[in-house]
Protein backbone atom coordinates (compact mmCIF):
# COMPACT_ATOMS: atom_id res chain seq x y z
CA UNK A 1 0.00 0.00 0.00
CA UNK A 2 1.10 3.46 -0.97
CA UNK A 3 1.24 6.21 1.84
CA UNK A 4 1.99 9.74 1.72
CA UNK A 5 5.74 9.35 2.81
CA UNK A 6 6.57 6.69 -0.03
CA UNK A 7 4.52 8.41 -2.75
CA UNK A 8 6.90 8.62 -5.63
CA UNK A 9 7.83 12.11 -7.06
CA UNK A 10 6.52 12.42 -10.25
CA UNK A 11 5.20 10.33 -13.21
CA UNK A 12 8.91 11.17 -14.95
CA UNK A 13 8.06 10.04 -17.97
CA UNK A 14 4.73 11.40 -18.98
CA UNK A 15 4.83 13.24 -22.50
CA UNK A 16 1.96 16.11 -21.66
CA UNK A 17 0.95 17.54 -25.41
CA UNK A 18 0.63 21.30 -25.90
CA UNK A 19 -2.82 22.52 -25.19
CA UNK A 20 -3.28 19.47 -22.71
CA UNK A 21 -3.41 19.08 -18.81
CA UNK A 22 -2.94 15.98 -16.86
CA UNK A 23 -4.69 16.02 -13.60
CA UNK A 24 -3.58 14.00 -10.53
CA UNK A 25 -6.65 11.64 -9.83
CA UNK A 26 -7.16 13.40 -6.59
CA UNK A 27 -8.56 16.78 -7.95
CA UNK A 28 -11.38 15.03 -9.80
CA UNK A 29 -14.25 16.82 -8.89
CA UNK A 30 -12.97 19.46 -7.72
CA UNK A 31 -13.46 23.41 -8.24
CA UNK A 32 -10.21 23.79 -10.44
CA UNK A 33 -10.75 20.78 -12.65
CA UNK A 34 -14.40 21.88 -12.99
CA UNK A 35 -13.28 25.06 -14.51
CA UNK A 36 -10.63 23.89 -16.46
CA UNK A 37 -12.99 21.25 -18.24
CA UNK A 38 -13.74 22.64 -21.46
CA UNK A 39 -11.50 25.28 -21.46
CA UNK A 40 -8.51 22.89 -22.06
CA UNK A 41 -8.12 19.15 -22.94
CA UNK A 42 -7.99 17.41 -19.18
CA UNK A 43 -6.91 14.06 -18.26
CA UNK A 44 -6.89 12.54 -15.03
CA UNK A 45 -4.42 9.78 -14.14
CA UNK A 46 -3.15 8.26 -11.01
CA UNK A 47 0.63 7.93 -10.11
CA UNK A 48 1.42 11.59 -10.26
CA UNK A 49 2.53 11.32 -6.72
CA UNK A 50 3.69 14.86 -5.66
CA UNK A 51 2.14 16.58 -8.88
CA UNK A 52 -1.03 18.37 -9.20
CA UNK A 53 -0.86 19.15 -12.69
CA UNK A 54 1.50 18.43 -15.40
CA UNK A 55 1.76 21.09 -18.42
CA UNK A 56 3.74 20.61 -21.48
CA UNK A 57 7.30 21.72 -21.81
CA UNK A 58 8.24 19.72 -18.38
CA UNK A 59 6.14 22.14 -16.22
CA UNK A 60 4.12 21.05 -13.71
CA UNK A 61 1.95 22.98 -10.94
CA UNK A 62 1.76 21.73 -7.46
CA UNK A 63 -1.09 23.10 -5.50
CA UNK A 64 -1.35 24.16 -2.02
CA UNK A 65 -5.45 24.36 -0.86
CA UNK A 66 -6.56 26.56 1.83
CA UNK A 67 -6.89 23.18 3.83
CA UNK A 68 -3.37 22.37 3.41
CA UNK A 69 -2.11 25.30 4.72
CA UNK A 70 -4.39 25.00 7.83
CA UNK A 71 -3.95 21.35 8.34
CA UNK A 72 -0.40 21.34 9.43
CA UNK A 73 3.03 20.56 7.75
CA UNK A 74 2.76 17.68 5.32
CA UNK A 75 2.70 19.94 2.14
CA UNK A 76 5.99 21.94 3.54
CA UNK A 77 7.55 18.14 2.93
CA UNK A 78 6.15 17.32 0.26
CA UNK A 79 7.10 20.87 -1.91
CA UNK A 80 10.71 19.88 -0.34
CA UNK A 81 10.58 16.39 -1.24
CA UNK A 82 9.63 17.36 -5.26
CA UNK A 83 12.28 20.47 -5.38
CA UNK A 84 15.20 17.71 -4.09
CA UNK A 85 14.27 15.12 -6.08
CA UNK A 86 12.55 16.46 -9.86
CA UNK A 87 13.96 18.04 -12.84
CA UNK A 88 10.39 19.22 -13.90
CA UNK A 89 10.14 23.31 -13.13
CA UNK A 90 7.24 23.50 -10.70
CA UNK A 91 5.24 26.57 -10.10
CA UNK A 92 3.79 26.57 -6.20
CA UNK A 93 0.21 27.95 -6.76
CA UNK A 94 -1.32 28.64 -3.29
CA UNK A 95 -5.09 29.45 -1.60
CA UNK A 96 -4.55 32.83 -0.16
CA UNK A 97 -7.60 33.28 1.92
CA UNK A 98 -8.63 35.12 4.83
CA UNK A 99 -8.34 32.21 7.04
CA UNK A 100 -5.03 30.90 5.40
CA UNK A 101 -3.27 34.20 5.11
CA UNK A 102 -1.98 34.27 8.52
CA UNK A 103 0.36 30.77 7.13
CA UNK A 104 1.27 32.78 3.78
CA UNK A 105 4.76 34.68 4.81
CA UNK A 106 5.86 31.49 6.09
CA UNK A 107 5.22 29.59 2.63
CA UNK A 108 6.30 32.45 0.85
CA UNK A 109 10.03 31.94 2.72
CA UNK A 110 9.91 28.48 2.18
CA UNK A 111 8.97 28.68 -1.63
CA UNK A 112 11.01 31.69 -2.81
CA UNK A 113 13.85 32.04 -0.30
CA UNK A 114 14.55 28.35 0.43
CA UNK A 115 13.61 26.37 -2.54
CA UNK A 116 13.88 29.12 -5.16
CA UNK A 117 10.81 28.00 -7.22
CA UNK A 118 7.94 30.27 -8.36
CA UNK A 119 5.06 31.29 -5.88
CA UNK A 120 1.68 32.28 -7.42
CA UNK A 121 -1.18 32.72 -4.85
CA UNK A 122 -4.27 32.94 -5.83
CA UNK A 123 -8.17 33.64 -3.67
CA UNK A 124 -9.09 30.67 -4.90
CA UNK A 125 -9.96 27.54 -7.13
CA UNK A 126 -11.28 29.52 -9.43
CA UNK A 127 -8.11 31.72 -9.83
CA UNK A 128 -5.92 28.84 -9.95
CA UNK A 129 -7.64 27.57 -12.89
CA UNK A 130 -7.67 30.98 -14.87
CA UNK A 131 -3.64 30.73 -13.61
CA UNK A 132 -3.39 27.10 -15.29
CA UNK A 133 -5.13 28.12 -18.57
CA UNK A 134 -3.34 31.34 -19.55
CA UNK A 135 0.28 28.60 -18.74
CA UNK A 136 -1.53 26.11 -21.13
CA UNK A 137 -2.21 29.03 -23.77
CA UNK A 138 0.65 30.62 -23.73
CA UNK A 139 2.51 27.40 -23.75
CA UNK A 140 0.68 26.74 -27.44
CA UNK A 141 1.19 29.79 -28.62
CA UNK A 142 4.96 30.38 -27.92
CA UNK A 143 4.82 27.11 -29.97
CA UNK A 144 3.94 27.93 -33.10
CA UNK A 145 4.59 31.35 -32.55
CA UNK A 146 6.08 33.55 -35.76
CA UNK A 147 8.57 35.28 -33.44
CA UNK A 148 8.39 38.53 -35.87
CA UNK A 149 4.81 38.37 -34.63
CA UNK A 150 5.75 39.06 -31.15
CA UNK A 151 5.46 42.58 -30.77
CA UNK A 152 1.90 42.62 -31.44
CA UNK A 153 0.37 44.37 -28.88
CA UNK A 154 -0.74 42.08 -26.02
CA UNK A 155 -4.26 42.02 -24.98
CA UNK A 156 -5.33 42.70 -21.30
CA UNK A 157 -4.63 40.64 -18.84
CA UNK A 158 -7.03 38.00 -17.55
CA UNK A 159 -8.29 39.49 -13.92
CA UNK A 160 -6.44 36.49 -11.83
CA UNK A 161 -3.24 37.29 -13.47
CA UNK A 162 -2.95 40.48 -12.94
CA UNK A 163 -4.30 40.35 -9.19
CA UNK A 164 -1.43 37.42 -9.16
CA UNK A 165 1.70 40.07 -10.79
CA UNK A 166 0.59 42.47 -8.32
CA UNK A 167 1.36 40.42 -5.48
CA UNK A 168 4.98 40.68 -6.22
CA UNK A 169 7.02 42.97 -3.74
CA UNK A 170 6.96 46.40 -5.51
CA UNK A 171 4.46 45.80 -7.81
CA UNK A 172 1.60 47.56 -7.94
CA UNK A 173 -1.67 47.74 -10.61
CA UNK A 174 0.13 49.90 -13.19
CA UNK A 175 3.68 47.65 -12.81
CA UNK A 176 1.91 44.50 -13.35
CA UNK A 177 -0.22 45.84 -16.65
CA UNK A 178 3.30 47.23 -17.90
CA UNK A 179 4.78 43.81 -16.98
CA UNK A 180 2.16 41.86 -18.50
CA UNK A 181 2.27 43.81 -21.82
CA UNK A 182 5.59 43.55 -21.86
CA UNK A 183 6.28 39.98 -21.13
CA UNK A 184 2.50 38.92 -22.49
CA UNK A 185 2.00 35.76 -19.54
CA UNK A 186 3.39 34.77 -16.29
CA UNK A 187 5.28 32.04 -17.86
CA UNK A 188 7.54 34.98 -19.68
CA UNK A 189 7.86 37.21 -16.97
CA UNK A 190 9.16 34.11 -14.26
CA UNK A 191 11.85 33.59 -17.06
CA UNK A 192 12.76 37.25 -17.79
CA UNK A 193 16.20 38.40 -17.42
CA UNK A 194 16.33 41.06 -15.07
CA UNK A 195 18.13 43.33 -17.37
CA UNK A 196 14.93 43.55 -19.51
CA UNK A 197 12.88 43.67 -16.19
CA UNK A 198 14.86 46.99 -15.77
CA UNK A 199 13.46 48.39 -19.38
CA UNK A 200 9.94 47.74 -17.54
CA UNK A 201 10.20 48.84 -13.81
CA UNK A 202 13.28 50.65 -13.39
CA UNK A 203 16.47 48.72 -11.54
CA UNK A 204 15.23 48.35 -7.80
CA UNK A 205 12.01 47.32 -8.74
CA UNK A 206 13.44 44.65 -11.31
CA UNK A 207 15.75 43.10 -8.68
CA UNK A 208 12.75 42.74 -6.58
CA UNK A 209 11.05 41.09 -8.78
CA UNK A 210 13.88 38.52 -9.93
CA UNK A 211 14.95 38.28 -6.71
CA UNK A 212 11.05 37.20 -5.38
CA UNK A 213 10.72 34.80 -8.32
CA UNK A 214 14.40 33.33 -8.47
CA UNK A 215 15.89 33.70 -4.94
Amino acid sequence: MTTKANLPVTAGSIVVPYGHVIGNEKWRGSEVAQRLQGKVRLIFEDGLGLVDFHLSNRTCILLISEADLVAGDEFKRRLVRFRNASSLRGIVIVEKTQISGQYYSGVQKLVVLELGMVLLPVANQGEASQLIIQLVREQSRERGANPFLRRQRAPLAEPAVLRAVQHIPGVGKTKALLLLQRFGSIHRLCNAPVNELEQVVGQTVAQQIYTFLHS
